[in-house]
């Protein structure tokens, strides 16, 4: 499992992506399923991946917002805001909240909680909206690294002849007083190549501080889903508060591990 991030519904070719939850809002992370005749789509909105880095201890708040185009032109623009936290063992906390249309914050709603700890390779998922609350144990299966670098682009010819890749080095900058690295990665797409009838591009831009991680700002432009924007403020370093890795009162808890498979005697 890569963090806690979920699997993409729509694809975004080397860039996150987005997603839809029952009732017509949405939400960043989790899986929601709609209720529908025909048509409609699910999408899942991957948020910014947080390692399980030992010896660097947050806390930190990740802004959202993802503007979609509109037919004719103008956009529509969906924010949320979450909490985020990483202790010195290198456990991690995330909140995930719905994505409400900006201006609209107040109505936003807190879907989840997830705890992940790589010493055991144990995933909470708290579930704060669904009826009975409860918290879910799965299995994490990262360990705790004590360096971490994201992976690169490079220039050249993607696979199977469907464009090329740009990639470009920004430099240094400050972000919220961390030291970053930026970088610019431009996917140019040929035609036909995902049925499409026009050659396209995707541009993913990213500060990358070396410090914490993580990337402090991660910019998505791609024409098919419109742009979307994390960043990553109120950084706090240092140990976090420890109530944020306890599981909400009173939540009943359920293993979803698979059992172990027996070994089968001849």
């Amino acid at each position: 499992m890569r963090g806690l991030a979920v699997v993409l519904l729509l694809a975004v070719l080397a860039a996150p992506a987005a997603s839809a939850q029952t009732r017509d809002s949405m939400e960043d992370g989790g899986i929601s399923r709609g209720q529908t005749r025909d048509g409609g789509a699910s999408e899942i909105l991957q948020s910014i991946y947080i390692p399980p880095l030992v010896h660097a201890p947050f806390s930190a708040v990740v802004h959202t917002s993802w503007a979609k185009p509109l037919p004719g032109g103008g956009t529509l623009t969906v924010v949320n805001q979450r909490r985020i936290a990483r202790d010195n063992n290198g456990r991690f906390f995330e909140e995930r909240w719905t994505l409400t249309p900006v201006g609209q914050e107040r109505g936003a709603r807190q879907t989840m909680i997830q705890i992940a700890d790589p010493n055991t390779h144990t995933l909470w998922n708290c579930y704060m909206l669904q009826e009975p609350h409860r918290c879910e144990l799965e299995d994490f299966r990262g360990d705790p690294v004590k360096s971490y670098r994201p992976p690169t682009a490079s220039s050249g010819p993607l696979a199977s002849f469907a464009g090329t890749s740009t990639h470009q080095n920004l430099g240094g900058r400050l972000v919220e007083d961390q030291q970053t690295t930026g970088t610019r990665d431009t996917f140019s797409y040929n035609t036909g190549v995902m049925g499409n009838d026009q050659a396209f591009s995707v541009v993913r831009e990213t500060w990358y501080a070396p410090s914490l991680g993580i990337n402090l700002i991660s910019i998505v432009t791609d024409p098919r889903i419109g742009i979307e924007t994390f960043t990553v403020t109120n950084i706090q370093l240092g140990e976090p508060e420890l109530t944020l890795f306890d599981l909400p009162t009173g939540f009943p808890k359920y293993d979803a591990r698979k059992p172990a498979v027996e070994p089968s005697i001849p």
